[in-house]
């Protein structure tokens, strides 16, 4: 969340929505920072900052997920996990861990680009959370990476790699070097940051799962160990659960800090700002001794102005912002460009009609973490018989509002869900009818990301917006936060389905802490 540039004093969390296992640099007087975006599209989120408390997205680094086959449809939970971000030799680069593919990178010139193609580096099942290290001390290069049990068999071990310079290849067929089955209490070790410092090899890595877990840290005099091990940082008697896994960030004066994520449920991974020193033994103290704290004095760096991630869209030439992510690699013809505002969505002929969770064309961005009302315009173009589009909140579970066309070509304002598992949607409220084929929708999301849907068809009735069905309780996917989605839909059969028009789309934080 954004910050005054005239209090001395940030809150957590500084991006309260889910910006999965951060990493950060800092090149010159920017910061900048990219998380896990798994199968949603484009991915590998970049954003910046100059005072580490407010933050702006500035684009994307993979703009398709290969093999583009792979990716044809939703994979919610595969795709991108746990990049690094690292800056050498002049180019910004990007690794990250592809459970099902191996480790891939990217690289570019600049941070907004352009981006090279994915390079493979390492193919294998399970081969998860790669950072790269450049020596500059020696010119060697190494790399470090994680495993997914789920995909390898293996897991709570750290394997490490010499690489070669340009970031291309690996030079052996790895070491493990830091074993978590052979320290007593540790498992599930995952996510390491590999840094050069004060002469000793570090590897800062979350232990202990992501919704309990400690933040370790890990050194050595040589790269292949080896390593002794400290929690640096845990729950302690806060109420932050699973503080760990993300990046160290050094600024100009020399003050340290450390972004980590914490896992909420329904709103994902929201990220945390840590102040970071250094004992009289040389090991890293995060936090408040160790323990997450929920407001600190601001880094010393000049103001800024309150930023964030952007939210609200006008989609201006029928183009959505950088916050919205399709479901899957898109295709041309699911949105059409135009010369007014205005998201002008395709309804796309699908057998999945009855689920969103399988269509690849539903574009989403990320709930919010902080109690909020989200609404859009909706227009139902001329259609045939089952088109439909509509306001979703998305995840194992999912509930959506929005309109569909009739038999007799009358649209009807509709309201349906899922529950998990569950194999087709179900009506959360009767249809009732849409005059004029539009409808402003609304999703009053509040505590424990719960929602309340409601609509106003300006039907002359004068009531304003009217609620419709129960409340909803938002879910997860295994490893992602709910989303909120854009959908635009119709059944199988021939010819073009129409189109479905979204405008004005806007959410509303109800509850901003002052001290933010």
């Amino acid at each position: 969340m954004s910050a005054a540039p005239d209090d001395p004093v940030y809150r957590n969390p500084v991006l309260d929505a889910d910006w999965s296992d951060p990493d950060v640099i800092r090149v010159g007087d920017d910061f900048y920072l990219t998380a896990s975006s798994f199968g949603r599209v484009p991915g590998l989120p970049l954003l910046h900052s100059r005072d580490l408390v407010n933050w702006t997205l500035v684009g994307h680094a993979l703009h398709r997920l290969e093999p583009e086959s792979e990716f044809a449809v939703p994979r919610h939970d595969c795709g991108v996990w746990a990049p690094s971000l690292r800056h050498h030799d002049g180019r910004f680069w990007i690794f990250w861990g592809d459970p099902d593919q191996g480790i891939f990178q990217v690289n570019a010139p600049e941070i907004r680009g352009p981006w090279t193609r994915p390079h493979l580096i390492k193919a294998g099942k399970g081969l998860i959370d790669p950072c790269p290290l450049w020596d500059d001390e020696t010119g060697e290069a190494y790399l470090v990476h994680a495993w997914a049990k789920s995909r390898s068999g293996v897991k709570n071990r750290l394997t490490g790699h010499r690489m070669h310079p340009h970031g291309t290849e690996l030079l052996d067929e790895g070491k493990v070097i830091v074993d978590g089955d052979r320290i007593p209490g540790w498992f599930t070790l995952e996510g390491p940051k590999l840094h050069k410092h004060d002469g000793w090899f570090w590897i800062l890595a979350p232990a202990g799962g992501v919704e309990t877990g400690w933040q370790g840290a890990f050194r050595s005099r040589a790269f292949f160990g080896p390593y002794e091990e400290k929690v640096v940082l845990e729950q302690k008697d806060t109420d932050v659960n699973g503080p760990h896994q993300g990046g160290w960030v050094r600024t100009p004066s020399g003050e340290d800090w450390f972004l980590h994520f914490q896992q909420r449920g329904a709103y994902g991974r929201v990220v945390h700002l840590q102040p970071m020193e250094w004992d009289p033994d040389g090991w890293p103290v995060i936090g408040d001794d160790g323990a997450p704290v929920a407001g600190h004095r601001r880094p010393d760096l000049p103001p800024q102005r309150p930023a964030a991630p952007a939210t609200d869209d006008d989609f201006p030439g029928g183009r959505p912002g950088r916050q919205w992510q399709w479901t899957a690699n898109p295709r041309d013809g699911w949105a059409t460009h135009h010369s007014a505002d205005g998201l002008r969505l395709t309804c796309v002929r699908t057998l999945d009609a009855h689920d969103l969770r399988a269509l690849p064309h539903v574009l989403t961005q990320r709930l919010p973490g902080a109690p909020c009302t989200v609404e859009v315009d909706l227009r139902l173009d001329d259609g045939e018989p089952g088109a439909r589009a509509g306001l979703a909140v998305l995840g194992d579970a999912y509930s959506w509002i929005g309109l569909e066309r009739g038999t007799d070509g009358a649209v009807m304002l509709v309201h349906r869900f899922a529950e998990t598992a569950a194999e087709r949607e179900r009506d959360a409220a009767p249809p009732r009818p849409a005059p004029g084929g539009r409808a402003r929708l609304r999703v009053d999301i509040g505590a424990g990301a719960r929602c309340s849907f409601s609509y106003d068809t300006g039907d002359g009735a004068g009531e304003g917006f009217r609620p419709s069905g129960q409340v909803f309780a938002a879910t997860p996917w295994r490893w992602v936060g709910a989303l909120l989605g854009l959908a635009a839909l119709a059944p199988t059969g021939q010819g073009h389905a129409g189109t479905a028009t979204f405008t004005q789309f806007r959410i509303r934080i109800q509850e901003k802490r002052a001290d933010r």
